[in-house]
């Protein structure tokens, strides 16, 4: 059971990192950059960076699955601003 979790865990990791990656490829939303940028200039490493960044996507994931609304583009760049904290706002 426990290694089944991980398994679920390092996959949606892997889903959540995937979204940061085509987000920094196509600059869109151009905030996820701007954080990414921000980020390794406080040196914070490019690995650690794209992870922080994932995990603004999955609270903003997790909202829109709640709430049944859609993207919330003022939300999630509230949320990328916080990093690298991660005391993110919901709903």
């Amino acid at each position: 059971m426990e290694e089944e979790e991980s398994d679920e865990r390092a996959r949606l990791k892997a889903v959540y990192l995937g979204i940061v990656e085509n987000q920094l490829r196509a600059n869109k939303p151009l905030e996820t950059r701007q954080t990414f940028d921000r980020l390794v200039s406080q040196g914070i490493s490019k690995e650690d960076a794209r992870i922080l960044i994932a995990s603004a996507v999955a609270v903003e994931t997790f909202e829109i699955l709640k709430s049944k609304k859609e993207f919330n583009h003022e939300r999630f760049v509230r949320n990328l601003n916080k990093l690298p904290s991660q005391d993110f706002d919901e709903e």
